[in-house]
């Protein structure tokens, strides 16, 4: 698919850019021909893939369902996939000698891998032949570009059908959403003479055309209006067939014929409807609307005539609902249970009195109630289906196979349409990343900064190249897929940002079949997955670990583990199998040490060893020369070796455990120390938590691209040094200081400006036991928003009340606390832990930490 691809193209624009393709064939050029050939077939490969890319973009949308498109395609993502192994391949040669300008000559002389490089011509050529069938193919089924067969006009007419069908629902049908239906009459009949544009906005399957179509149809609205119009845009409007249909809905029969409007060009039918609509006050629904460009006629078309006219849009994106005029626009969330179950009941046992739910299925139809998470779409859906079902066993039946159901059941292909639209409308970036959030378990809390290093490791965030991180690229994305209501805001950090997403449910279950059919990835132990776990290149294990079929071995690229309860035995034995990994997420598993194999996984990006019992970490870590994150958070690890510091990928480095709160100690997390000079990481944007030294103070300024960094064992010795480095990171948002003890003394005085700093949390003590008024400095870190003290005297706090607060204004949220007040034990442990990590964390943190969940 094109998204496949995308990644593809990306990974050889990469890995065999104009330098490598230079270097390699000055190097080898006298032992190794056969590269001159690889190089050659790979530009060749890279051309086609081009042309395939650019035609799956053109027509998947049109010829969405085409079962002998969709068999085509499917081949098409087979050689993808083939292609991506042999760049990753390649790459996994190439850096197994990264330390020698050498290794060319070297290597070429081991026969093994000179064998491993001979094995590319073949490879190559069947991926050549198999590209130039596939192009056979496509003209002998007549895949043409731009082709729209009479199928996909039936699709078309059906998504129309779907929309005008929502509103054709009788009012007394509707649940829920009151409140803002009577937003929406109040705001039509409110007396104001300029033209009103107001917007419905929500994730496909609300509700969002069932409650406009009920103000749309109300006769008090109808007779305050002088003319009205309901036009359906949809995803693949023609401008020109949209203004017809409102010259058709607004004009008289006789005048549209005089007019000789359906010969009129683009320009002269807004003429038409905007002097038509000149002197009178008119009502308009567009609904359906999934672009902003749609506006830019029907705007000139609308006449602005202060006669009081309405315009009112009914989209699934925030972008588009933001033409709407301030504080006009409407956004729908899901109905609540009890909403729900009512909705539910009048369409499964409409037939009995009163709609009462029998017993005998009441406990089936309470689980399908809420496996629809309030999607009135999906109630209504279901609930018609099992109307003809009086059986328990069927009722059992239906709710233990709804994955299978949504998949297969043309019944219920209404759902899938209408969410898979959203899906289907993304582009290909986007797609990757919306598929990869489908692998994580049902009402799992999608976190901001995990899946962006995630999407970063697998290589599909772009590299914009103009000082923007691919970090904050990824941010963008999540941005995009919020907009675009597929991801839901479920948390926001002290300063707006979003910090958590959830995916509705079902929205899940039907992504989740669409990665597992395009074998871009598989969650296993998911309901309804039991098979395909070979063809995966991503696989998240959930549940049932030991009867997962992980024979996918170097097609996999990544490999996260949620079930707990596997032995490290089959973990060690799993991972022998994978070759070309770039992400491997051990979470919480039941391991003590780094499997060897592990630092043979060359090209590997992500590692996370979070929550388990590893020690120590092997010197033989310097063979993850591609690794930009490591997470050691809450595992046993005192000291990292001096052979990481040559990782000059890393990007984020956690490294942390628990230390005993009993003992009231400053520093709660137990930092790790860090072996030799840390001055070549220069990719690094977060270092937590590092036991500071002096050295390592005074190299913290090499470290540019910082942008989080928490310290402990700071002794006032390092303080100048450590504030000199400080204003070397020009980006550095998150700050944490803790001093060597209860007794060390900061100062404060020597503060510089950090200008982007947001968060900053101090243990220790300011100035000389007794700090009586808030720092002068403080006022000039303009951007902080959240601020921790502990242990703070009176007099302070007087002053941070009054004559100090001027200093703190622009500080939102500022927290104080004594070491002696339980409140410490719950900030820095138990709300951080299931915030941060989720409430499995704490189950799972390190036994000597002192907390007790009760």
């Amino acid at each position: 698919m094109a998204d496949a691809l995308f990644i593809v193209l990306r990974k050889v624009a990469l890995s065999l850019g104009e330098e490598a393709l230079q270097k390699i064939g000055t190097e080898v050029v006298e032992v190794a021909p056969i590269m001159t050939d690889f190089e050659h077939s790979m530009k060749q490969i890279e051309g086609e893939l081009l042309i395939l890319q650019a035609f799956i973009g053109q027509v998947s949308a049109q010829r969405f369902g085409d079962k002998a498109f969709d068999a085509w395609l499917d081949q098409v993502r087979d050689v993808a996939h083939e292609v991506e192994d042999i760049i990753d391949e390649y790459a996994y040669l190439t850096v197994q000698a990264v330390d020698t300008s050498s290794f060319f000559k070297r290597k070429f002389h081991q026969i093994k891998n000179f064998v491993a490089w001979q094995k590319f011509h073949s490879q190559i050529s069947q991926v050549e032949t198999r590209i130039q069938r596939l192009g056979e193919m496509r003209n002998r089924y007549g895949l043409l570009v731009g082709k729209v067969d009479k199928k996909n006009d039936f699709q078309l007419a059906n998504q129309l059908y779907m929309s005008d069908s929502a509103y054709l629902t009788d009012n007394s049908e509707i649940v829920g959403h009151v409140d803002e239906i009577g937003q929406l009459t109040e705001w039509l009949l409110e007396e104001r003479q300029d033209r009103n544009l107001m917007a419905v906005f929500g994730m496909g399957g609300l509700g969002k055309t069932t409650i406009t179509s009920s103000v749309y149809k109300n006769q008090k609205i109808i007779t305050s209006f002088d003319c009205h119009a309901w036009i359906t845009v949809s995803q693949t409007f023609q401008v020109e067939e949209l203004l017809r249909e409102i010259i058709n809905q607004l004009i008289d029969e006789r005048a549209r014929k005089a007019s000789g409007f359906l010969a009129m060009r683009r320009m002269r039918l807004v003429e038409v409807i905007q002097s038509y609509l000149q002197d009178k006050k008119y009502f308009i629904v567009l609904d359906d609307v999934w672009d902003k460009d749609v506006w830019l006629f029907l705007n000139y078309a609308f006449a602005r005539n202060n006669c009081g006219s309405k315009v009112l849009i009914t989209t699934r994106r925030k972008d588009v609902s933001s033409l709407a005029a301030d504080n006009y626009v409407i956004e729908l969330n899901t109905l609540n249970y009890a909403e729900s179950w009512e909705l539910f009941c009048k369409k499964a046992f409409r037939s009995s009195q009163d709609n009462i739910c029998p017993e005998n299925v009441r406990s089936w139809a309470h689980k399908i109630v809420a496996n629809c998470q309030g999607l009135p779409l999906a109630i209504v859906t279901i609930g018609s289906i099992l109307a003809y079902r009086d059986k328990e066993h069927e009722w059992a039946f239906f709710y233990k196979q709804l994955s299978w159901q949504l998949a297969n059941n043309p019944e219920l292909s209404w759902i899938s349409n209408v969410l898979n639209m959203s899906l289907n409308d993304l582009p290909c970036y986007l797609r990757s990343c919306f598929l990869y959030c489908a692998l994580y378990p049902e009402d799992y809390k999608i976190k901001r900064k995990l899946i962006s290093k995630l999407w970063i490791a697998e290589g599909l965030v772009e590299d914009r190249g103009d000082g923007t991180t691919m970090e904050e690229v990824a941010e963008c994305y999540l941005t995009e897929l919020t907009q675009r209501s597929l991801l839901l805001v479920t948390e926001r950090n002290a300063c707006g940002k979003a910090r958590t997403f959830l995916m509705h449910d079902l929205v899940r279950e039907l992504t989740s079949i669409v990665a597992k059919n395009e074998k871009f990835g598989i969650a296993f132990g998911d309901v309804g997955i039991s098979q395909g776990c070979h063809e995966a290149r991503r696989l998240c294990i959930q549940r049932g670990a030991q009867t997962s079929n992980t024979s996918a071995g170097s097609r996999l690229h990544s490999f996260i583990l949620f079930d707990t309860e596997v032995p490290s035995s089959w973990i060690y034995d799993s991972l022998s199998r994978f070759r070309l990994l770039r992400v491997l997420c051990l979470k919480f598993a039941n391991v003590e040490e780094v499997p060897g194999v592990v630092t043979e996984l060359y090209i590997l990006r992500y590692l996370d060893f979070s929550h388990t019992k590893v020690k120590n970490i092997p010197t033989s870590i310097k063979k993850l020369v591609n690794l930009q994150v490591l997470d050691l958070r809450f595992s046993y690890v005192k000291e990292l070796p001096l052979e990481l510091t040559m990782l000059t990928s890393l990007r984020h480095l956690h490294v942390f455990m628990v230390h005993d709160l009993q003992e009231r100690s400053r520093d709660c997390f137990s930092a790790t120390k860090i072996l030799g000079s840390i001055c070549h990481l220069k990719n690094l944007q977060a270092l937590q938590i590092v036991s500071a030294n002096k050295d390592l103070v005074s190299q913290l300024g090499n470290l540019k691209s910082l942008r989080s960094l928490a310290i402990v064992k700071v002794r006032q010795c390092y303080i100048a040094e450590l504030w000199n480095s400080l204003t070397e990171m020009p980006n550095l948002s998150r700050l944490v200081i803790s001093a060597f003890d209860m007794d060390e003394v900061l100062d404060f005085r020597m503060l510089k400006p950090l200008p982007h700093l947001r968060f900053f949390r101090l243990a220790g003590k300011l100035d000389a036991g007794n700090l009586k008024a808030v720092p002068n400095g403080i006022k000039y870190i303009k951007t902080l928003h959240q601020m921790y003290l502990t242990d703070m005297p009176n007099q302070f706090l007087e002053s941070l009340r009054g004559s100090g607060s001027h200093i703190v204004q622009h500080i939102h949220n500022i927290h104080t606390f004594e070491s002696s007040d339980s409140e410490v034990n719950n900030f820095c442990f138990a709300e951080y832990l299931a915030n941060k990590f989720g409430p499995g964390a704490i189950k799972h943190a390190p036994t000597n930490c002192g907390y007790s969940s009760t």
